[in-house]
């Protein structure tokens, strides 16, 4: 049996452009990234979606965040910012959820630190907007 010659030759050039995308899809491996602090009344969690930026050291973009607020705090999703001059946490999320409320975003921002600063986030649980972190919790992205 004989198989065109352009037969042939397309099955190549579609071989080679599925073999050559696979590595490229794995370089931008999308993952999440699950928060929870405090326990019954609260109870506080988000979910922080990101990606590695490729070519750059220490760099993620977060492409999107949910935080869902117990019925008694209000939660920052925030980040271990260098250049954050007060507690060195910068807020991710625009506005904390509060009182059993939630919140979702899509940020698509790119967060960096320097070569051996290890980026994490955090879920930060406040009562009645204080100051000070009554719980939370900690990843290493």
């Amino acid at each position: 049996m004989r198989i065109p010659a352009l037969s042939v030759a397309v099955a190549v050039v579609a071989a080679t452009i599925a073999g050559g995308a696979a590595p490229a899809a794995a370089d931008t491996l999308v993952s999440t990234v699950n928060l929870e602090a405090g326990a019954g009344l609260h109870h506080n969690s988000a979910t922080v979606t990101y990606e590695r930026v490729d070519g750059a050291v220490n760099s993620v973009k977060i492409i999107s965040l949910l935080a869902f607020s117990s019925e008694r705090d209000c939660v920052w999703v925030e980040w271990n910012d260098p250049n954050d001059v007060g507690d060195g946490w910068a807020a991710l999320n625009s506005e904390p959820p509060c009182y059993g409320g939630n919140l979702g975003e899509t940020l698509n921002r790119i967060i960096k630190a320097p070569k051996g600063h290890q980026l994490k986030v955090r879920l930060a649980a406040y009562h009645d907007g204080g100051i000070e972190v009554i719980h939370k919790d900690i990843a290493k992205l």
